[in-house]
């Protein structure tokens, strides 16, 4: 295996990742950036995202570039939207752009990948084809909940489940229900650059210009708006206090921005980078969670969680499954009155005790400890998977020498 995939100087597993992703690099930063941004610190990562099919398109294109090291190069695959309803067409043509790619420009960079699957559709258009040496499946949300979702990626990831080496998950909830899939399973939920969103804390952080035009008490939100946010609580909030600004910071996607609910102290102030995110969220008295409870929320395990604790500030939630269960120092509403309820208390004072709590959780959740941590299951599951292959070869030309009887599962060291 070392032969294969290589280690560097200092013995560290380099092998080349190529990555299939529903999310683009240079959207909202969140796991998948998190993740990649580390590993491309002794890994070759190719990112392969799908936009959106273009109507000005006549024919399927690849475009790639180098956006934030030298180790790290991403590719945008786009359809016309006269073919996308094709899925043999867009498999094979995702198939056939990629490997142009990698047998042309990047030749010799990806031997022996690892095939790491962010978006379940690409599966098969992907799995065996590329000469992987593994498989990863990091399943952050259950897309087959989302709206607009494919019908057929239920079969597309039951086959992604089956065939991976190792498979993470973003969610506990969502732990139990792959695990029943994959033997090689394990959650690592959202982590959370400490040092970044501590800066919330620090006197000489200046606001977001934003809150010139914007008073305090502000509650916010930070993240994307779309089907996961209940609008209604999002409305009775803002009519709850004139006085209280409630601040919602993050693109719209999937849901018709002029549709979406207007106050005199309802603030939709659309994306906003990540290093600017402590900006804004030193601003905020409260941070919100105000996700609706249904089929897109099932399974989430919110990044924002962490980041919010980061801070330093008070935050209050719907109840949301994993957020109940991972969040202790979150406070968890029942219902819209609670929620309001809570936020009115987390105004007038603050809890210092879920304070302090929250500041312990996001120091021990680190997204440098998990990153190491998944890259130590990877480099384990390489290590057996090309353990069973050597035994695998060796019992084969012992059986066709007529030296052994087949055994129904091969030792495994």
């Amino acid at each position: 295996m070392d032969r294969l995939i290589g280690r560097d100087a200092v013995g560290v597993l380099s092998y080349p990742i190529v990555v299939h992703s529903h999310l683009q690099w240079e959207w909202v930063w969140q796991r998948p950036q998190h993740i990649f941004s580390r590993l491309i610190e002794n890994h070759r990562v190719l990112f392969v995202e799908t936009l959106p099919p273009s109507p000005d398109l006549q024919s399927p294109r690849i475009r790639r570039h180098h956006p934030v090291h030298d180790n790290f190069i991403a590719a945008q695959v786009q359809f016309p939207c006269s073919c996308w309803d094709d899925g043999a067409f867009v498999d094979r043509e995702r198939r056939r752009l990629v490997q142009d790619l990698l047998s042309g420009p990047l030749l010799g960079k990806f031997e022996a990948p690892v095939q790491w699957f962010y978006d379940p559709m690409a599966v098969t258009a992907f799995a065996g084809y590329l000469g992987e040496s593994g498989i990863v499946y990091d399943c952050m949300d259950e897309l087959s909940k989302f709206k607009f979702a494919p019908p057929e990626i239920i079969q597309r990831e039951r086959k992604l489940l089956s065939i991976a080496d190792v498979v993470f998950t973003g969610g506990r909830k969502m732990f139990e229900a792959k695990r029943k899939h994959n033997g090689n399973c394990h959650f690592y939920g959202c982590g959370v650059e400490v040092e970044h969103f501590e800066q919330a804390m620090s006197e000489q952080l200046p606001l977001a210009e934003d809150f010139k035009d914007i008073p305090s008490p502000r509650l916010g939100y930070v993240g994307v708006v779309d089907e996961r946010i209940d609008y209604d609580l999002v409305a009775d909030l803002a009519d709850a206090n004139a006085e209280w600004q409630v601040v919602m910071v993050g693109p719209t996607t999937k849901v018709d921005p002029s549709a979406l609910p207007r106050r005199r102290n309802l603030h939709w102030l659309g994306g906003r980078k990540y290093e600017e995110l402590p900006k804004y969220i030193k601003g905020f008295n409260v941070c919100l969670m105000p996700f609706a409870l249904n089929e897109a929320t099932e399974f989430i395990n919110p990044t924002k969680a962490l980041e919010y604790l980061a801070t330093g500030r008070p935050v209050v939630s719907t109840a949301v499954a994993d957020v109940v269960t991972n969040f202790p120092p979150v406070a968890i509403a029942e219902n819209g009155p609670d929620f309001i309820r809570l936020c009115r208390e987390a105004v007038a004072s603050p809890k210092k005790e879920n304070i302090r709590a929250g500041l312990k959780l996001a120091a021990e959740n680190t997204w440098d400890s998990i990153v190491g941590k998944m890259d130590d299951h990877i480099e384990t599951a390489l290590a057996r998977k090309s353990g069973r292959q050597f035994l695998n070869e060796a019992h084969l030309d012992l059986i066709h020498r007529g030296g052994l009887i087949p055994l129904s599962e091969p030792a495994a060291f």
